[in-house]
């Protein structure tokens, strides 16, 4: 089934663009929440306890007020899935473009997207091969808006592991909070890929960051304890809720590799889907 050129298919895409990118920006999911709801109750230092009262407060405010968690309202990281028979189309990715761009006018947002060289702004958020639209089959045609903000991105790594360094990637991700330290505004979410390649690691990594998190693996909440035991604290300030979860996603790699990405989130872990009608 092709609906690539259908105007009105193409005005309901953007639509839901400019509606996932709008309720990822100004209400948390409701599992993300809980966790932050759940770490203030259970914070033993009072700086930290304060510190956690001022974020619910802030999520509370962003809400009542319809305005955006965060005055770094990111770039808009898309996830797109399209039921079996369905094609992705140039039209369709622009139409995705558009709703960013109403999305940055109206809500609105801050226009982050600049050339890497000569630092100009395109003032709407699209263009120069950005934002990425990732796009997956699935029951449903829906999309998804993750806003992923510079100071939580900027502390990310990768790392190409020696196969036999398996059991040293636990310690990879701590130091790689250990490194991060308050600037990614803690408390965190951690998104981990292990395996794939180069660039796949770092696809996991983010994708992982839309995982629900009401729940840890044993492996998963292991290293989520050691991160907690690193003492930083929400926004640096030191506590016992350094991370909120860890979330990480596996893919098969190379027999003579192990990459490893990190992507730290910080405690607006911000994304919202929306059904696309058809």
């Amino acid at each position: 089934m092709s609906v690539s050129g259908d105007p009105a298919f193409l005005k309901s895409l953007s639509d839901a663009t400019w509606k996932a990118v709008r309720d990822a920006e100004i209400n948390l999911p409701p599992d993300v929440k809980t966790r932050l709801e759940h770490a203030h109750r259970n914070e033993s230092v009072l700086v930290a306890r304060k510190e956690l009262e001022n974020i619910l407060e802030n999520i509370r405010l962003a809400e009542e007020r319809s305005a955006p968690l965060c005055q770094d309202t990111g770039i808009p990281v898309m996830y797109v899935t399209i039921p079996p028979g369905f094609s992705w189309s140039p039209e369709m990715e622009q139409a995705v473009h558009e709703g960013i761009k109403k999305a940055t006018n109206d809500v609105p947002l801050r226009p982050n997207l600049v050339h890497p060289l000569t630092r100009e702004n395109t003032r709407t958020n699209t263009g120069l091969e950005m934002p990425p639209v990732h796009v997956c089959t699935g029951d449903r045609f829906t999309i998804t808006a993750l806003p992923k903000g510079a100071g939580s991105e900027n502390v990310s790594r990768i790392h190409m592991m020696n196969p036999s360094e398996k059991g040293s990637i636990p310690r990879f991700i701590v130091e790689t909070m250990l490194k991060a330290g308050g600037r990614p505004c803690p408390p965190v979410f951690l998104g981990v890929g292990v395996g794939g390649t180069f660039d796949k690691a770092a696809s996991l990594a983010k994708e992982a960051l839309l995982e629900p998190v009401d729940s840890m693996t044993e492996y998963e909440q292991d290293i989520c304890d050691q991160v907690n035991r690193l003492g930083i604290g929400p926004m640096g300030l030191g506590g016992d809720t350094t991370c909120l979860v860890v979330k990480v996603k596996f893919a098969g790699c190379h027999t003579a590799s192990l990459p490893v990405a990190v992507n730290i989130q910080c405690w607006a872990a911000r994304r919202a889907t929306v059904e696309v009608s058809l």
